[in-house]
């Protein structure tokens, strides 16, 4: 995911409104001014797969700029690498030095990149496979991204689209790409002081190429039973633009039909406010009806001592329903310390959404600093390890769990434990692969670091401090013996009741959800933070109430069991999220290959399992608020 350089204001109004952004200056993504026959720096990044038209993807691995089977012109002596942010490098960007040379505001044409190279046979094959997989070049022109001027067919707005093809396919078969037409739009801020606003590549296949590069030529065809020689060309253009630098990066952030967004973000509201709305009316009726009852039948038996009167009868007859189980309803559920862990983790992934989308919603990233979203999350849930430790620590002892330090040491290693494992796995694949995806063993160490010597610290003091708190009291006397549960009726099952409930949030994130996996694989820019907020808000509300409601009908049915319940039932959001992927990925994906099936299906689990942490830890949360409500609300002798 990609973020806008935008100002706190015009970043809410783009996001509501889809308007054009102004821009305010960060840190570390200050324009960068050049004077007329100043060396414009061009650098390269890793070669990403684009979807199709029908919008299928292809592959899920990107391969770096230098790849040995690619024959790029290299600078000499070497290319170097730029400096990366840590959420840059997790993210896949691989940004090195080129040969081209740009000078500011000098057209050149017809420019050897380098001198010819020699396309053998293996070489030919892996350089036409990734043509045929729709694969696409990713330049940075003073941190601004190349690429092509495209059309919305619907809308009938031009915006330029990121990255621009490695080569044509066609009826007469598949070509390279091997001469570019790089058009830099510049601003003119004061007398001889300009600024690089927009950069659009135009590449093209020639396969004689003369003093004029092969124009209007037969195409390159790279042969797969012989060498092939190619000569890599450039010409660059400068042309005078209004734009500001401020605005520079509205041409690329392009909504397709963003009447989809407003149509699903009211429905989403609607289905959410009615659905509230229900939830709250009938909780409430029957609620106070209930309570009224339990406290009137309460003082009608305490007057009667002998209790063998008809009305004591009566109220034996009518005391049903939730007050019956008050004495076990706050009874420790079974596997007290996994579901702690479980909403220790859970909160510390609520509070680092809210404050990373808040942060993006007010502007403070920018795609100038690529990764800093990546980087962003990371600190964020390293530095909220404290909140993570303390959660889990009041809820254990609640639970008058006697394992506390089993508690205080898995917090901060099982959930994460879990997801550092699943990636180091996937990241073997793309290992294997030669992928540019692939973390570098230096920055697996950094991201251990980062845990074991920041937030695993963090965690054990804030369970040293929940631990030093006082248990939180329950409002009624827990029974010595527990209760019978007598049978539950078919929907109140734990799968009927899941897939009956867990829909619910998955609607409420639908959308935006596809906007962000698109994002995701398809390199695409994502900045509609404004309809994140608030489905991220109507996700939490959608959350509360059906579990709080689900959670009502469970202990009117005599079941106290309702802890894990109730973070099961919130949390089968993500079995639909993980299921969802699973039909995109027979429908739209073509991977071809067992790596970029595992891949994908193994990103797409451990997303899934994140969500399933945090939405099962909003509904438990709810639901015990709810929970410590109604019982604390009734008489009990």
């Amino acid at each position: 995911m990609r973020l806008s350089d935008v100002s706190p204001c015009t970043v809410i109004l783009a996001s509501f409104l889809i308007a054009p952004a102004q821009a305010f200056y960060l840190p570390g993504v200050a324009p960068t001014s050049y004077k007329s026959g100043d060396l414009v720096p061009l650098n390269v990044n890793r070669l990403t797969p684009v979807g199709n038209q029908d919008g299928s993807l292809r592959s899920v691995i990107s391969f770096d700029y230098y790849h040995p089977a690619f024959h790029f012109c290299r600078p000499e002596p070497e290319p170097k690498y730029v400096s990366e942010s840590l959420g840059s490098i997790l993210f896949g960007d691989r940004i090195m030095t080129s040969p081209f040379e740009l000078k500011m505001g000098i057209n050149e044409t017809c420019k050897k990149s380098c001198a010819e190279k020699k396309f053998d046979q293996s070489s030919a094959h892996f350089v036409n496979r990734r043509i045929a997989q729709g694969f696409a070049l990713n330049w940075l022109i003073d941190g601004l991204p190349a690429g092509q001027l495209i059309e919305d067919e619907v809308t009938k707005t031009k915006f330029y689209s990121q990255g621009f093809a490695l080569g044509i396919v066609d009826d007469t078969g598949v070509h390279l790409n091997n001469h570019y037409d790089i058009i830099v739009d510049y601003h003119e801020v004061t007398a001889d002081q300009y600024r690089v606003v927009g950069v659009i590549v135009q590449p093209d296949s020639r396969d004689k190429q003369d003093d004029r590069c092969g124009e209007r030529g037969p195409r390159l065809t790279l042969q797969d039973n012989l060498e092939t020689n190619v000569q890599f060309t450039y010409s660059v253009y400068w042309r005078p633009s209004p734009t500001a630098w401020a605005t520079r990066w509205d041409k690329y952030l392009h909504v397709f039909d963003p009447k989809i967004h407003w149509f699903s973000l009211i429905n989403s509201a609607v289905i959410v406010v009615f659905l509230t709305i229900t939830v709250v009316s009938i909780l409430m009726r029957a609620l106070r009806r209930d309570i009224q009852r339990y406290n009137r039948l309460d003082s009608i038996n305490l007057d009667d001592l002998s209790g063998t009167s008809a009305v004591a009868e009566d109220g034996v007859q009518e005391d049903s329903g939730w007050k019956l189980v008050h004495g076990d309803v706050f009874r420790a559920p079974s596997h007290p310390l996994i579901l702690s862990v479980f909403l220790g983790n859970g909160a510390q992934l609520f509070v680092m959404t809210g404050f990373t989308i808040a942060f993006a919603l007010l502007g403070f990233l920018s795609p100038s600093n690529r990764g800093s979203l990546g980087t962003l999350m990371i600190l964020l849930y390293t530095v909220l390890g404290f909140i993570g430790g303390y959660v889990s620590a009041r809820v254990y002892k609640s639970f008058s769990g006697e394992k506390w330090k089993l508690n205080i040491g898995l917090t901060p290693l099982l959930v994460p434990g879990i997801v550092f494992s699943v990636f180091f796995l996937l990241n073997l694949f793309l290992w294997i692969q030669a992928s540019s995806g692939a973390v570098p063993f230096t920055t697996m160490l950094v991201i251990v670091g980062i845990w074991f010597l920041i937030s695993v610290p963090l965690s054990f003091a804030g369970s040293w401090f929940g631990f030093r708190q006082p248990a939180i009291s329950p409002p009624v006397r827990i029974n010595q013996i527990p209760r019978q549960i007598p049978p539950s009726s078919t929907y109140m099952r734990p799968v009927p009741s899941m897939l009956l409930v867990g829909i619910l949030p998955f609607g409420a994130i639908f959308v935006e959800l596809y906007f962000i996996m698109s994002s995701i694989w398809f390199s695409k820019v994502y900045y509609m933070f404004g309809f994140l907020f608030l489905c991220y808000g109507l996700m939490i509300i959608t959350c509360a109430a059906v579990t709080v409601l689900m959670i009502y009908f469970l202990l009117c049915s005599e079941n106290y069991h309702w802890h894990w319940r109730a973070f099961m039932t919130a949390g089968a959001s993500a079995g639909y999220v993980f299921a969802n992927a699973m039909i995109y990925w027979v429908t739209k994906l073509q991977l071809g290959g067992l790596a970029g099936s595992v891949l994908y299906i193994g990103y797409s689990a451990l997303i899934s399992f994140l969500f399933f942490i945090l939405t099962g830890t909003i509904g438990y949360l709810t639901s015990w608020a709810f929970v410590q409500k109604i019982y604390g609300s009734i008489k009990i002798d």
